[in-house]
């Protein structure tokens, strides 16, 4: 998220938490988990924000596996119908999945596999989106339907990028 610095957006999607575990020791960091220890051990797991988590990844201080909202269910579901996944759902308060998708890649190992859900799944849901668009900007009250359910249920599973774009 390239200078990204002062925006409210980037604050609030790096404010999600990513669960870690951490490779070695840390010295005085025992807070962070919640124990009584001074000291976090090797193996210790923690919720962590992403704007510490991704700090904390690059020093090889912790390791993340595949957040939920990226697993093989999510990605199942946007194979088989992509509109009909309420992506605002999936990330918590704000629904920022494709900037948490983001923040996520540039601390993956395997880019490719991090990124593959994001880019495949804008794509398939840009017609229901465009269309749902071109309603709305006509002030035409009735929703376009858009696969299964009504173009109001894709308007409420809707990211907040994809508000923006709308």
């Amino acid at each position: 998220m390239d200078n990204d610095y002062y925006s409210l957006t980037a604050v609030l999607a790096d404010n999600h938490k990513l669960a870690c575990t951490f490779s070695q020791d840390v010295p005085g960091m025992g807070h962070i988990d919640g124990s009584t220890e001074p000291d976090l051990r090797a193996g210790a797991k923690a919720e962590l924000p992403m704007w510490l988590a991704s700090s904390l990844c690059l020093n090889e201080l912790t390791e993340f596996v595949v957040p939920p909202p990226f697993g093989a269910r999510v990605k199942a579901a946007l194979n088989a119908n992509a509109p009909s996944v309420r992506l605002s759902s999936l990330v918590g308060q704000g629904g920022w999945w494709y900037r948490f998708g983001a923040g996520v890649a540039e601390m993956w190992v395997c880019v490719e596999a991090a990124l593959t859900p994001d880019g495949t799944a804008f794509i398939k849901r840009l017609p229901a989106l465009q269309d749902l668009a071109a309603h709305h900007a006509s002030s035409d009250v009735s929703v376009p339907e858009s696969g299964p359910g009504t173009g109001e249920a894709f308007r409420e599973g809707m990211d907040a990028d994809e508000r923006e774009c709308g």
